[in-house]
């Protein structure tokens, strides 16, 4: 049997060393780009609530909308922070990994200067008290002569080839010491951001038991506000249900009156739909979870649904959509492309717009000004007015999504921010 020469061997072994290598780079250049990315987006959202906060806090009002922010604002902190502990414990990896490159490379270039001197003693060894030139012209033949020359050659080459690797060796090691000394200077970078990060979250924290407290005092009012919130909403409800029946109705009597088969009705809707309608509801469905939000920038201050009160104890608050807090005059505007059917004033609600894609229906509540006309065909992110600001410097646009007669979760149609 034909003996495997122990050379393949070694050489297997550096190529699957040198592909796993290269694939844990490529994993961690993945996680790496992907944490920088989270972090962005991070910053970019405390940069939105600082904003927010700096409009609401200046009249030290602690009100409820600055207490939500507040909290916001903590919950996101929280999040960068722990962005923050897992990019330390990423660079730790990469400084792991690296010192084991140094470890090898180190061995590397001790086995190297050791060959090298080995093949300098047996030169030396090899021409003791023989010169080359009498080495090469004792030769008895002249293929003699030949196979001496290429041998020396060939071990010229040799000794040049492993001066070249050590000094490869040499460079990659000081460039990967050069890299450690970097990722330790980055991991302490890091570790102060976290630390600073952590006493404003402290600070935050602070403010937002400042603000329960206050408010604790404020129960009486804080009923009053409930509500008035709370009737605020059925009148909205009546209001867009008013508009859908209406617009059924007209529908089923055009139908009707034309005769035309052209109308359809989208499966569980009684809205009766042109196949231009169906197409655009076909659409806004097919958009869930993709839809933009009604402003650029802000927050979901009160979620749909039922919810406890954030201080008061056995109360509960129900929100038929759900409340974005935003930038002082903030541009409002439409989620989707559709027709405006509907514009109106509330009373403590404002300025009331509701735009209708086939048999969905979005509105927007508390608009300072409106720019739209009742029938004016409008796209996504078209300016519809500006949010209105309350007197406690609170801007608030408040946002809900119905199919038909049913009211739905608005935060499930919108992007994820």
């Amino acid at each position: 049997m034909k003996s495997v020469n122990p050379c393949f061997f070694i050489v297997l072994l550096c190529l699957v060393f040198f592909t796993c290598l290269q694939e844990g780079h490529a994993q961690t250049k993945k996680s790496r780009a992907q944490l920088e990315k989270e972090k962005a987006e991070v910053q970019k959202r405390l940069g939105e609530f600082d904003k927010i906060l700096k409009q609401t806090s200046a009249r030290k009002k602690n009100t409820l909308g600055e207490l939500q922010l507040v909290s916001k604002q903590l919950e996101t902190r929280i999040s960068y922070i722990s962005t923050l502990n897992r990019e330390v414990n990423l660079i730790d990896n990469e400084i792991k990994a690296t010192e084991t490159k140094i470890v090898s490379l180190e061995n590397d270039l001790k086995t190297l200067k050791e060959e090298y001197g080995n093949m300098i003693y047996v030169s030396y060894k090899l021409n003791s008290g023989v010169t080359i030139m009498t080495f090469i012209f004792s030769s008895a033949t002249f293929k003699q002569f030949y196979m001496r020359l290429r041998y020396l050659k060939q071990y010229s080459d040799a000794r040049k080839k492993q001066v070249a690797e050590i000094e490869r060796v040499n460079l990659a090691l000081e460039d990967q010491r050069k890299l450690l000394e970097d990722k330790r200077g980055e991991k302490q970078l890091v570790i102060k951001q976290e630390q600073l990060q952590k006493q404003e979250l402290d600070q935050l924290k602070n403010e937002q038991q400042g603000i329960v407290k206050t408010l604790s005092q404020k129960e009486e009012e804080l009923k009053k506000e409930i509500a008035a919130t709370k009737k605020q909403q059925e009148q909205l409800n009546r209001l867009i249900t008013m508009v859908i029946e209406e617009e059924i109705r007209l529908a089923k009597a055009d139908a009707k009156k034309t005769n035309t088969k052209t109308t359809t009705t989208a499966p569980g809707s009684k809205i009766p739909l042109t196949p231009e309608g169906a197409a655009l509801s076909s659409s806004f469905a097919g958009n869930k979870g993709r839809i933009p939000w009604p402003v650029a920038s802000g927050f979901i201050s009160k979620r749909y649904g039922t919810h406890p009160h954030p201080t008061l104890r056995g109360i509960t608050e129900t929100n038929d959509g759900v409340d974005i807090q935003t930038n002082s005059d903030e541009v409002v505007r439409s989620v989707f492309s559709g027709t405006v059917t509907k514009i109106t004033t509330v009373p403590g609600m404002g300025g009331t717009v509701i735009i209708r894609h086939g048999e969905y229906y979005t509105m927007y509540s508390r608009l300072k000004t409106i720019t739209v006309k009742s029938g004016q065909q409008v796209s996504a992110i078209t300016p519809i007015g500006t949010v209105y600001t309350n007197k406690d410097g609170i801007a608030e646009v408040h946002f809900q999504t119905w199919k038909g007669l049913e009211v739905m979760d608005p935060s499930v149609w919108l992007s994820r921010k």
